[in-house]
């Protein structure tokens, strides 16, 4: 076989369905090979959404996701996607063109060390020379990209190398010698964290998205409901427990609820799951849960400790942990007036907003959880809106709230939505977007309606770079510097790409432009005019404790 035909083959053999992409001159094999392989070829309008739908649709589905592009500018405008896969620890396999191998290093028309470029944000990658590796390189990137804390893996192909002969020979294993993630707990740690939660009074479980990874989710239920434990999560663990349940806290840190970051600083056991203590989360580091023992579980042993001191690091998949630490616990901690406590904070310092006649984007988020009840997909940008969706919206189930959570990507929101779409067609899917970011990949349009991939965007139209602009207002003096952006008509540039258009201005047709949206078999734009200088609260100030929050004035 030809090099091209050995990596659909790969492809094949690893059950990808769908690949996200744009052809260029160093993949022309490649994409020769794939007008007949029975895979699903998405052309996307910009190679950066190629990699924020491959991304899109491995959060979706938990699969690997699969992008393909070109060498030099190509390559290159995958890089955000796959830092933003990187941060949030995504399976995705990025597959590039690269010159001739007799032309590396000499500066050829469209070459770009992208092997060198993504080091930093890949979990690994690789650079073929020699067909005879081709095979056993994309089951190793899968294999890789799959396993212990996932990530990105780039494979860059050279044109020649595509063009060989050679025998396809697929491993039967990926077996890396250097390479053996540990998947269970050590029996003597999870003794310990059964000892230390028995003896807790004011246990506290905190979760990140590593649950969502693991399929952890049931497990966390059941240790949350046998040690009647309240839960909170980070941005990214959304989704693992439901939002509905009375032990749930929703989201702490910087634009978490008051009730989670005051249960996270009184905690005497803070029980972290899948979580790396990300500066959103921990606001000033030496002021953070000063009284609380601390157990973490993760995969990923350079996240423990890295950032708060742990007392016992249990290294390990969560699913598979969290099964040995319900068995080991027999004692289980006494929390009713911890929870009582909560209780007071919940009442105290509840989630709330100053509604009124004009649109809040609080009120567009609580409406569309009335109309959908929770069963949706929900993608976000990058700003305001985003934070409105976490706080506002009830996610029930994992892999529902779909958002860039590390690298903070404008621009991610509308081409996952498509990931996400293509992964379930079936179900309904938002991208919860500003003018702004929504105008970072809107020639997606062009994708969707070719393909139709039938999203529905909602964008809060502020007339500013609204979460910038927020920060210019609390701490600049409201010295508004190149954050008032004018948008399109996005009703009309909606239908000249052959999609629809609704604009809304009045909150009375708030919820019917909603359900319209949803009646209409097509891609939809639902413009609504929300308040210009709306703000979202509760808001911990960089540098501060997580419990010295601003409200604006509210609860």
């Amino acid at each position: 076989m030809k090099g091209a035909q050995i990596l659909i083959e790969s492809l094949l053999k690893e059950k990808v369905e769908v690949i996200f992409g744009y052809p260029g001159g160093q993949v022309l094999p490649l994409f020769d090979a794939l007008y007949d392989a029975p895979i699903r070829f998405i052309l996307t309008r910009h190679e950066q959404a190629a990699a924020h739908a491959a991304d899109g649709y491995s959060r979706a589905t938990g699969k690997v996701g699969v992008c393909i592009a070109t060498s030099g500018p190509g390559a290159t405008n995958l890089v955000t996607g796959i830092a933003t896969a990187y941060m949030d620890s995504i399976p995705m396999i990025a597959i590039t063109g690269q010159v001739k191998t007799s032309l590396i290093g000499n500066d050829a028309f469209q070459e770009a060390d992208v092997t060198g470029i993504t080091r930093p944000i890949t979990k690994h990658n690789f650079l073929v020379k020699d067909i005879k590796e081709l095979a056993k390189t994309i089951n190793e990137a899968f294999y890789i990209a799959s396993t212990g804390r996932p990530g990105p893996v780039l494979i860059d192909v050279p044109v020649d190398v595509q063009q060989q002969d050679t025998e396809f020979v697929w491993p039967q294993e990926a077996n890396i010698r250097s390479y053996k993630p540990t998947c269970f707990g050590h029996p003597g740690q999870i003794k310990k964290a059964a000892k230390l939660i028995a003896a807790a009074r004011r246990p506290l479980l905190y979760v990140g998205g590593g649950v969502i990874t693991s399929g952890a989710h049931h497990q966390l239920k059941e240790l949350a409901e046998k040690l009647n434990a309240p839960v909170t999560v980070t941005l990214m663990g959304l989704g693992a427990f439901p939002a509905t349940h009375e032990l749930f806290l929703g989201m702490l840190g910087m634009h978490g609820t008051g009730y989670a970051n005051h249960a996270t600083m009184e905690s005497d056991l803070i029980i972290a799951i899948g979580a790396r203590f990300d500066d959103r989360v921990t606001g000033r580091v030496d002021t953070f849960a000063p009284g609380a023992k601390v157990i973490h579980i993760d995969i990923d042993p350079a996240s423990i400790s890295k950032n708060i001191k742990v007392d016992i690091p249990i290294v390990g998949d969560a699913k598979n942990v969290l099964g040995q630490l319900l068995e080991e616990i027999k004692k289980v901690p006494e929390t009713r007036e911890w929870l009582k406590t909560i209780e007071s904070w919940r009442k105290k310092h509840p989630l709330s907003y100053k509604d009124g006649n004009k649109i809040k984007p609080q009120y567009i988020m609580e409406q569309l959880y009335e109309i959908t009840k929770g069963d949706a997909i929900i993608t976000t940008e990058v700003g305001q809106h985003q934070m409105w969706a976490a706080q506002w919206y009830k996610y029930l189930t994992p892999r529902t709230f779909i958002s860039s959570g590390g690298l903070g990507t404008m621009g991610f929101g509308f081409p996952a939505s498509m990931g996400a779409k293509i992964a379930y067609p079936k179900k309904q899917v938002f991208d919860i977007a500003g003018d702004g970011s929504i105008q970072m990949n809107i020639q997606e349009l062009a994708t969707c309606v070719c393909n139709k991939i039938n999203v529905k965007v909602i964008i809060f139209n502020n007339g500013y770079l609204g979460m910038v602009r927020q920060w210019q207002e609390l701490f600049y003096k409201r010295r508004y510097s190149h954050t008032c952006i004018t948008a399109p008509d996005f009703v009309k540039l909606a239908e000249s790409y052959g999609a629809v258009g609704l604009r809304v201005t009045k909150k009375d047709d708030v919820r019917r432009a909603l359900e319209k949206a949803i009646s209409i078999d097509n891609v939809v734009f639902v413009d609504i005019h929300v308040e210009p200088e709306e703000n979202v609260f509760p808001m911990v100030p960089a540098g501060e404790a997580i419990n010295k929050m601003l409200s604006g004035g509210l609860a």
